[in-house]
């Protein structure tokens, strides 16, 4: 199990790779592969852009907001369609509180096990609900073909990351979570989280700390913005 601070696949070095399969911090030539894509925000100044996936959620999107408020922090959420719907009034606070939104598909579709019709239909579902020409696929899987498409024809900006807390995986810790977010984000750093009930316990532990340690520090956290 591959479960610690560095491992080395084929001689390259990788910070924080995790059991699950996944990279804490985004290595810059995947950023290269697919430049259309965005990846950070540029580093001009002490600014990061924390993302929330997978909400609303009624506990864990209030407790995110609430946590906000607290660093006059803007955020911005992406959000499954099907709960916009069945928590429509935190969706409404994200919204009035001055965080953006983005399109996470209707029922959190995974691109590369959905054709590329089914795929585009969904988010378009999602779209009814969630005003926003933001989108990231979930789980970052997305083809080519549905990226491409996408961008020309709905003109969605698709927003990945810089820095995966790993707050959905339960096989590591909250202090865990919390240092692979204060040890790997930068200026300009986009920050996944997850309101969600799976991630609650790993986020409600890292959040408020890496909000109390980047704004002791001088940081500004803002939206990405709707356009």
């Amino acid at each position: 199990m591959l479960h610690g601070r560095v491992t080395k696949i084929k001689g390259v070095t990788f910070p924080y790779f995790y059991s699950m399969f996944y990279l804490v911090k985004t290595p810059w030539w995947l950023k290269k592969m697919y430049p259309k894509l965005v990846w950070d925000m540029p580093a001009g100044d002490k600014t990061l852009y924390l993302t929330f996936d997978d909400g609303p959620h009624e506990t864990a999107t209030a407790f995110v907001l609430d946590q906000l408020k607290l660093y006059n922090a803007k955020a911005t959420f992406f959000c499954i369609g099907k709960n916009v719907v069945n928590n429509a009034a935190v969706y409404k606070r994200i919204l009035e509180e001055g965080h953006a939104a983005g399109n996470h598909t209707n029922d959190h579709l995974n691109g590369w096990k959905t054709n590329g019709d089914a795929y585009l239909q969904n988010i378009l579902e999602a779209a009814k609900h969630i005003k926003s020409q933001l989108f990231r696929p979930p789980y970052g899987r997305i083809t080519r073909f549905q990226s491409k498409v996408l961008q020309r024809d709905s003109q969605f900006k698709i927003i990945m990351w810089d820095v995966l807390s790993g707050d959905f995986d339960a096989s590591i810790s909250p202090e865990d979570c919390l240092k692979n977010v204060v040890n790997n984000a930068k200026p300009g750093s986009i920050i996944v989280f997850h309101d969600s009930a799976k991630a609650f316990n790993r986020l409600s532990y890292a959040l408020p700390r890496v909000l109390g340690h980047f704004t002791k520090k001088g940081f500004l956290f803002k939206s990405l913005g709707t356009k």
